[in-house]
């Protein structure tokens, strides 16, 4: 929780308290259903968290933005944009319906009023999204297949609607067919030696009709 504060320094009592709950829930809910990795249950704030938090040091979500997290496993990145940024609005997805239970549960006990979530496909989601966010499900062109008609029309950030993935090693190959994709480095904000392979990969998409 250092590390977020850290790293965050104007949040909110509010925010700070949700943050600090993550860590109870995570782990009372691991215990019944494997949503995290044993191995990475105790450095969740590290491994989960704050690798989630890295979109915010790319991009600030303005109110009223729409946000879809395909894949989202136990809720990551989802959750912490989440109590992040109160104003904007998070869909959140994923094919397995154990751990979009837990998800459910978790923004429930925090009372976040932003945040959905639903076991769906992300081919079958209907909407638009200013942003598409995902940890590492697939390769990219495979997931750019999933979500390229579902970004909104109108940009109203500094970045461009489309995708904003957190990925790790060398991207070179998978990101050959999207010459506007954009590598930013995660150890450019965080120190710990976790991120120092990671990063955030922004995808311009455009609208389709």
């Amino acid at each position: 929780m250092e590390e977020i504060l850290k790293y965050f320094p104007d949040l909110t009592e509010n925010q700070i308290l949700q943050f600090q709950k993550l860590e109870a829930l995570y782990h009372d809910w691991n215990a019944k259903i494997n949503v995290i990795s044993r191995k990475d249950i105790d450095e969740l704030y590290t491994k989960h968290v704050l690798h989630s938090l890295a979109i915010a040091k790319i991009q600030k979500f303005e109110a009223g933005t729409y946000i879809l997290d395909v894949g989202t496993g136990g809720g990551f990145p989802g959750i912490p944009l989440a109590i992040l940024f109160p104003e904007t609005r998070f869909y959140l997805i994923d094919v397995i319906l154990k751990k979009i239970k837990v998800v459910q549960v978790v923004a429930e006990a925090l009372e976040l009023k932003n945040v959905k979530a639903e076991q769906i496909r992300a081919e079958n989601v209907k909407g638009d999204f200013d942003f598409i966010v995902s940890r590492a499900v697939t390769n990219m062109p495979d997931f750019v297949s999933w979500i390229k008609d579902k970004i909104k029309k109108n940009n109203k950030h500094e970045l461009k609607n489309g995708i904003l993935y957190l990925k790790g090693g060398d991207l070179t190959e998978e990101l050959k067919d999207f010459p506007k994709a954009t590598e930013y480095n995660i150890s450019d904000f965080f120190e710990d030696e976790f991120f120092e392979t990671k990063k955030v990969v922004h995808v311009p998409l455009k609208y389709k009709v």
